[in-house]
C-alpha cells in the first residue's frame, strides 16, 4: 500500500527562464552580465506581483546567461522574501551530488527556507565533455547520483558506493538545512524509466511538456500514480512546464513570438535533425500543442485545460524562448501576474462548481 496520500495543496504558478540572451530596447542584444541581471529583475518583480515560484535552467551553451542557477538564485535571495527558489533544472549527471546539496542547502539558508533542487539529466549534452564525463555512460551516471542524493538528503552520515565517482564512508555533509528538508523535484521529459525512478526515490515530478498535446503525458501521470502505489512512496503532486509567450491580444503574441520560437528551435533543431519551423507547424503548436501564445485570456483558458487534464499541481511558464526583448519578458512577467494567473484560479473554480451541481 502507498503511504498516506498528502492533501491536495493549493495550485502553484511559477516562471522559468534558461537565461536566454534579450535584446535590448535598440534590438541590440544583452551580454551575458546584462542578460543575468535582467533575470534578477524579472524574478523580483514576479514577486511583487504574486507569482508563486521562479525557476532557472542550467545550460553551457552561447545563447544562454545561466550556467549556475544556485548563485543567480542567492543573488534572488538577497531581493525577495516569499517567491521560491528553483532550478530548472540541476543537471545532476554531470555534477557532483554532494557539492549540489551543499549548494542548495546554502541557497535554503540565504533564502529563509525557499529552495527547491529540481534535478534533471538535461536537454542538452554540451556539460558532459565540459566536466569530463563519457556520453556512453549517460544512464548509469543520473541512476548512480540520484541514488546518492536521495541518501543525502536525510541530512544524516552517508556510506555510499558506485562506478562514477569515490565511494563514501560514513561521510558528514554541511551546512545543514534549518528544516532538516531540502525540496527536491525530478524533471522528467517523457520516458517511462524517468517516471518509475522519481516515484522509486519518493521524488515529485515535474514535467517538461515542449511538444505536441499535452494529454499525451496523462500516461505518465498514471504511470507515477501506479508506481508510488507499488513501491510504497508518496503519490506527491506533480508539475508541468512549458514554453509561452504572452501580449495584450492574440494578433500581437502570434507575431511577436514566432520569429524568436523559430529562431531557438531552429538552432537547436541544427545539432538533432530537425525541420526548420514553419510557421504553420508553430501555429499548430499555439493551437494544439504545447506552446502558451496568445493574449491573457487565451493563456489562461489553455493553462486551465492543462491542469484539468492532466490534475496537476503546479504550472511553470518558460516566459523568455529565444532574444525575446527584455522590455516584452517584463510585459509578460506581468500579464502573467496581474491577469493569467487570476484568471485561471477563477476558471478551475468554476470548473470545481461546475463539477459539484453534477
Amino acid at each position: 500500500m502507498a503511504k498516506n496520500v498528502k492533501p491536495k495543496p493549493k495550485i502553484l504558478f511559477g516562471l522559468d527562464t534558461f537565461g536566454d540572451l534579450p535584446v535590448d530596447d535598440n534590438g541590440k542584444l544583452m551580454s551575458h552580465a546584462q542578460a543575468i541581471r535582467q533575470v534578477v529583475d524579472e524574478a523580483v518583480l514576479a514577486e511583487e506581483l504574486g507569482v508563486d515560484a521562479i525557476a532557472l535552467g542550467e545550460h553551457h551553451r552561447s545563447e544562454y546567461s545561466i550556467s549556475s542557477p544556485e548563485t543567480v538564485l542567492a543573488g534572488i535571495a538577497t531581493r525577495t522574501s516569499r517567491i521560491k527558489l528553483a532550478s530548472g533544472v540541476t543537471v545532476l549527471s554531470s555534477d557532483d551530488p554532494v557539492r549540489v546539496f551543499e549548494r542548495f542547502a546554502t541557497l535554503d539558508a540565504l533564502s529563509n527556507g525557499r529552495a527547491q533542487v529540481i534535478l534533471g539529466r538535461g536537454s542538452f549534452t554540451e556539460s558532459f565533455p565540459l566536466f569530463g564525463f563519457d556520453l556512453r555512460d549517460y544512464e548509469v551516471l543520473f541512476e548512480e547520483k540520484v541514488e546518492l542524493f536521495a541518501k543525502l538528503l536525510t541530512e544524516k552520515p552517508v556510506t555510499w558506493q558506485g562506478t562514477t565517482r569515490a565511494a563514501l564512508n560514513d561521510a558528514d555533509v554541511f551546512p545543514k538545512t534549518e528544516s532538516g528538508h531540502l525540496e527536491t523535484l525530478v524533471g522528467v521529459g517523457g520516458s517511462p524509466e524517468s517516471v518509475i525512478r522519481a516515484a522509486r526515490y519518493n521524488f515529485p515530478m515535474m514535467l517538461a511538456i515542449i511538444g505536441g498535446a499535452p494529454d499525451r503525458f496523462a500516461p505518465y501521470v498514471e504511470l507515477y500514480k501506479r508506481a508510488t502505489e507499488d513501491l510504497g512512496t508518496t503519490n506527491h503532486p506533480i508539475g508541468v512546464h512549458s514554453p509561452g509567450f504572452i501580449a495584450d491580444t492574440d494578433e500581437e503574441a502570434i507575431k511577436q513570438a514566432f520569429p524568436y520560437f523559430k529562431e531557438q528551435m531552429d538552432r537547436i533543431g541544427k545539432t538533432r535533425g530537425w525541420h526548420p519551423m514553419s510557421h504553420e507547424h508553430f501555429l499548430n503548436e499555439v493551437k494544439n500543442g504545447s506552446m502558451y501564445v496568445g493574449s491573457p485570456e487565451t493563456v489562461a483558458q489553455k493553462i486551465a485545460k492543462t491542469i484539468r487534464t492532466l490534475g496537476v499541481n503546479r504550472f511553470d511558464m518558460v516566459y523568455g524562448f529565444g532574444p525575446v526583448p527584455a522590455s516584452a519578458r517584463l510585459h509578460m512577467v506581468e500579464l502573467y501576474a496581474t491577469k493569467v494567473i487570476p484568471r485561471v484560479r477563477e476558471l478551475l473554480a468554476e470548473s470545481t462548481r461546475a463539477k459539484g451541481k453534477r
